[in-house]
Formats: C-alpha cells, sequence, structure tokens
C-alpha cells in the first residue's frame, strides 16, 4: 500500500509540475510576451519611409526572395487593398481579392469562421496585403540562371479578361507578355476545400530554348501573435520527404536567418497558426529546394516558408506548364485529408500538431467526431468517450482494486515486519516482498491504471486544445466554447459582483465540481498516515482546481466525469472485493487534528 500511495504521489506531483509550469510560469510569460509585441506593433506602427523595394532574382539552386515592402505608417485594410486592381474571390468558404500587381494571393477571409462567439463579429482574416499592419500573401513565378530575361516579378501588372472572377466554377486566367517572345499565362482555379491550383504556362515564341526555375513562397511580416502553449507549434512548418516533418518556431528563425531541409521530391512548406494555416505544394514527384528563412523590412520581421524547383526547359516555339498548389484556411481534419488525396502531398495532416501521443491522440479525436456525428454535441461526445476509455480500462482497474484491497489485509503483516526489522530498511525491504511473493500481490497493481490514462489525459488535452472542431464548440449552460476556459468565476459570485479579478482567481463552476469530485474519489482510500502525504492529498484538489481552472472547459468537464465515474467504478469494486468504504471517516480524519488511527 505504501508503495502503491508513493507511485501514486510521485504521477501526481508529475501533474502539478506540468499544470504549474504551465500556469504560474509558462502563463505569465505568454502575457508579458504579447504585451512586448502589441508594443513593439505600437512603435512599427510609427516608423517612416515610404519607398517600395523589390529584391533581385536568386541564381539557381537558391530559394527565391519576396518582394518587400518597407511601409510608412501601415494603411488601413481598405486603403492598403485600393492601392492597386483586383480580382474578387468568392466561394461559400473563402471571400477576398487577388492583386493584379504580382498576381499576389493576399487578401483572404473565412467565410465561415469568426473572431468571437458573437455572430456580429468579423470573419477571420487569413491574408493581408502589403502596406498593412501585417502583410501575408502566396508569392509565385520563375527565376531565371542568366538574369537577361525579363520574367514577371512582384511588380508585374497581370491583365485578367473583363468583369473577371474566381469562383469554384470559374477559374481566372491572367495574362503577362514580356515583350521579347516570352508569354506567361497564370490560371488560378480553387475548390470547396480552401485549395488554390496554380498553373504557370510559358509559351516561348522565340528561336532559341529557356531554362526557368519555379518557385513558390508564403511571406509573412511583422509581429506575430502566438498563443505560447510549449504543447502546440505555431510558426514556419513542412514536410521534407524522408526527413519527415519540419517546424520551425518564429523565435528560432530570426536567430538562424535561413533554414534549408535537404531537397526532395515530395512534400511541402508553409505557415501554421493554431487553427488555420497557408502551405505551398510542389507537384509531388518533382525535385525541389525546401527553405525558411527570416529577414527585417522597415525594422518589421518578416517570416518566410518556400521552395524552389528544379530547371524547367521551354524549347523554341513550345510551352510548359507547371502546377502548384497553395492550401490558405482552416485545419480541418477532413479537409486536411482531402487536400492530401488530391494533391498527394506527403502527410498534410500533421499540418495539425498531433504531439507526441499522436498513435493516440488521431484516434481519439475520430471517436470523439464519429460520435459527434451521433448526439450533435461536442461535449456529450468527450462524456461518452470518457465511458468507453473507462470501459477499456475496466479489466486493469478492477485487477488494481482488487490487488490493493489485498494489501490492505496485508497491512497488519507489514507493521509487524517493520517492528520487528527495526531500523535495517534493507532488511524490511527484502521481507515485504517476500511476504508480496507468498501472497501473491503485486505492489504496482494500483498504480498501472493511472499510468496508462496519463497519456489518454494529454491526448483528449491535445484534442480540445487544438482542433478547430473544437473551437467555439457549445455544450450546455453557459459552457458555449469547450476549447475555452469556464466563463464563470466564483469570486464574483459568478457575476453578481462587477469585480475584475486576478487571473488565478477566476474559478468557474465546473473546475469547483472538478475539484470536489477529485477530493470525495482521494478519500476513497484510508487518509495516509504520514503527515507530509496527508497534506499533499488534502491540498491537491484545491490546486488542481485553480490549474484547471484556465484551460479548456472540455478537458475540465471530462476529468470532473471521469472523477466521478472513478468513484462508483472504485466502490463497486472494493464492495465486491469486501473492502469497507470509509469514505465519510477519511473525510472527518483529513480535518481532524489528531492524528488518524492507523488500520
Amino acid at each position: 500500500m505504501e508503495n502503491n500511495r508513493n507511485l501514486f504521489l510521485a504521477i501526481a506531483l508529475s501533474f502539478i509540475v506540468l499544470l504549474g509550469w504551465q500556469y504560474f510560469v509558462a502563463g505569465p510569460r505568454m502575457e508579458a510576451e504579447k504585451a512586448r509585441q502589441e508594443q513593439l506593433a505600437a512603435q512599427q506602427a510609427e516608423q517612416a519611409g515610404t519607398t517600395e523595394q523589390t529584391n533581385t532574382a536568386p541564381a539557381p539552386g537558391t530559394s527565391p526572395a519576396a518582394a518587400t515592402t518597407a511601409g510608412a505608417v501601415p494603411l488601413s485594410p481598405q486603403a492598403a487593398l485600393s492601392q492597386s486592381a483586383r480580382i474578387d474571390i468568392d466561394t461559400p468558404k473563402l471571400s477576398g481579392s487577388i492583386n493584379l500587381t504580382g498576381a499576389r494571393i493576399d487578401d483572404l477571409h473565412l467565410n465561415e469562421y469568426r473572431e468571437t462567439l458573437d455572430e456580429g463579429s468579423p470573419t477571420i482574416t487569413l491574408m493581408a496585403p502589403s502596406g498593412s499592419q501585417n502583410p501575408y500573401y502566396a508569392e509565385f513565378g520563375w527565376v531565371s540562371g542568366s538574369g537577361d530575361i525579363a520574367l514577371p516579378n512582384a511588380n508585374t501588372v497581370w491583365t485578367a479578361p473583363e468583369g473577371a472572377k474566381l469562383t469554384l466554377d470559374k477559374p481566372l486566367v491572367l495574362t503577362w507578355d514580356n515583350g521579347t517572345g516570352l508569354t506567361f499565362v497564370r490560371t488560378v482555379s480553387v475548390d470547396n476545400n480552401y485549395l488554390f491550383t496554380i498553373d504557370q504556362k510559358v509559351e516561348n515564341t522565340t528561336d532559341a530554348a529557356v531554362a526557368l526555375y519555379p518557385y513558390g513562397l508564403i511571406s509573412r511580416h511583422g509581429t506575430i501573435n502566438t498563443s505560447g502553449i510549449y504543447i502546440l507549434h505555431e510558426g514556419l512548418i513542412g514536410v521534407d520527404g524522408e526527413d519527415g516533418l519540419q517546424e520551425v518556431k518564429y523565435k528560432d528563425i530570426a536567430e538562424k536567418k535561413i533554414e534549408q531541409p535537404s531537397k526532395t521530391a515530395k512534400g511541402w512548406v508553409g505557415i501554421t497558426d493554431k487553427y488555420w494555416a497557408t502551405a505551398v505544394i510542389p507537384p509531388q514527384g518533382q525535385t525541389f529546394q525546401p527553405s525558411f528563412r527570416y529577414n527585417e523590412i522597415a525594422g518589421k520581421p518578416a517570416y518566410q516558408s518556400d521552395y524552389l524547383g528544379d530547371a524547367v526547359n521551354v524549347a523554341a516555339g513550345a510551352s510548359v506548364s507547371y502546377k502548384t498548389n497553395l492550401f490558405a484556411g482552416a485545419k480541418e481534419v477532413a479537409t486536411l485529408r482531402k487536400v492530401e488525396d488530391t494533391t498527394s502531398a506527403l502527410n498534410f495532416d500533421l499540418m495539425i500538431d498531433w504531439g507526441w501521443f499522436y498513435f493516440i491522440t488521431k484516434p481519439m479525436f475520430w471517436a470523439i467526431d464519429q460520435l459527434y456525428g451521433l448526439v450533435g454535441n461536442f461535449g456529450i461526445a468527450v462524456l461518452l468517450i470518457t465511458v468507453i476509455v473507462k470501459a477499456i480500462f475496466f479489466p486493469l482497474a478492477s485487477k488494481s482494486y482488487a490487488s490493493m484491497a489485498k494489501m490492505k489485509l496485508l497491512q497488519p503483516k507489514m507493521e509487524e515486519i517493520k517492528k520487528n526489522m527495526g531500523d535495517d530498511k534493507q532488511a524490511q525491504q527484502q521481507a515485504i516482498m517476500k511476504l508480496y511473493q507468498e501472497e501473491k500481490v503485486n505492489p504496482l497493481a494500483g498504480c498501472l491504471p493511472i499510468a496508462i490514462q496519463i497519456p489518454v489525459f494529454f491526448s483528449l488535452y491535445k484534442v480540445l486544445y487544438t482542433t478547430i472542431e473544437m473551437r467555439h464548440a457549445p455544450f450546455f449552460g453557459w459552457i458555449q466554447d469547450l476549447s475555452a476556459p469556464d466563463p464563470t468565476n466564483l469570486f464574483t459570485l459568478f457575476g453578481l459582483v462587477p469585480w475584475d479579478t486576478p487571473a488565478f482567481l477566476a474559478i468557474g463552476i465546473w473546475p469547483l465540481i472538478m475539484g470536489v469530485t477529485m477530493f470525495v474519489q482521494m478519500k476513497l482510500n484510508p487518509t495516509p498516515p504520514d503527515p507530509t502525504q496527508k497534506m499533499i492529498f488534502t491540498w491537491m484538489p484545491i490546486m488542481f482546481t485553480f490549474m484547471l481552472a484556465r484551460m479548456p472547459a472540455g478537458l475540465v468537464i471530462y476529468w470532473a466525469w471521469n472523477n466521478s465515474l472513478s468513484i462508483i467504478q472504485q466502490a463497486t469494486i472494493m464492495k465486491k472485493h469486501g473492502t469497507k468504504i470509509e469514505i465519510w471517516q477519511n473525510i472527518k480524519d483529513t480535518f481532524s487534528r489528531s492524528k488518524p488511527k492507523s488500520e
């Protein structure tokens, strides 16, 4: 029993360390960083400068650099958009426009997602043009080795048919003639999975062949606010063939300036946020060089993910096409799978940060999603998956509690061994282990279900925190977003007192329920005789209540429901094995100043 309790205590303390770090260290750091970023953004908005600059094209074998804009005071979105002719994007899921200058996709809104739960709040703005506060755009084109070929660049004004518009059924065709025998035709189409297809055609009417290198890039400027949670990657991302997933943090690329994985024929590169992402997907099977890079433009940080393809030879009098895909949208699991099927992009579902326990997290999401399809509520689906997990672990739990019951019956013999052996700890341990063997008791059996459920807990945390399907998903009553903390607050009497409490005092109803159920579950076992252990076990539910209060409400509901099921399960198994349930006596002993009586 003592060994069981110590191991359980170690596991619980591990939880406290992890959650405590997030609550007391990572959380304040995130707030401080957010404040610093906001201050920096305000300073950048005051910087002067009015020139438009375009970087020169790179030599073959290196990746392209985006055209850069050194802006004065950042323009409003409307003012920035009005500076150039544009072609509207109009689909059920996407709206915005394509800039005819540079043929950039730099104005994109996600019609099905809003910034807040308020139906009147603005839709999510994913991409923004140069000159605005935080430019974010995709650009495609060609570079040459000789440098004496006129090629379209970020300043090129493309020609579009009169009345053109990009819709699901109507692609956009852009043209540009370099005046020396090369005509560039760019056909842009889009589907209902946030997936653009950019078909770049080069027509060569000269009497000499030309070799051109295709590129695609995503560039993002300014100070980028991230969630700051260590379990979630936000930044530059890609998959590089056999080298697999590439994740580069903003701060890391700012130090390195450039990072180039090995050349590959399978993969993609992009930039990811918690719920939204962009990625350029070269034609799979054709070699390209992926790159991640950092630059500073007029004092602003600029982050870029790009690729450079191998040379495409255009014979005299011939034409060549090169197709690239761009994903720009919400990281919906089903949508990412469809994009992977359409483009053959390697491991495109890794755009979602499934975590170390991905082999549990992905099936966990699948199960919750399937249950959601049956019941229509993600909160109910979480409750049902908890029951399923409990059912799966029931045989282990039964053996565990049976072992605990035997351990409790052996407690008098163990106390006698300790008394007879005196201070000889080694002899004590040897005698106790011999007793375990004789009675066929496994002292670690009681901790196995707990240890196994730890990755299940963190996997559910990942599902609730990182998948967009949980964003703004309601439960019942006051819980309108399972991915956000419980909005109620004990210290404002749940809204009756107009007091803006500090973040660490924001304890909602569900965290309180979780704390109470955790306390009751722990009191099913005898009060530890050791005063230190007794104190830790007494305060643990309170500490967890505070630490989980700022976590997603769905996770807190899961934990409270799991505790409730555990209470019923443990009490049933203990009764079955003839172990006396002393929950009220144990609660009484907890608040008693006198040392509890030993068994």
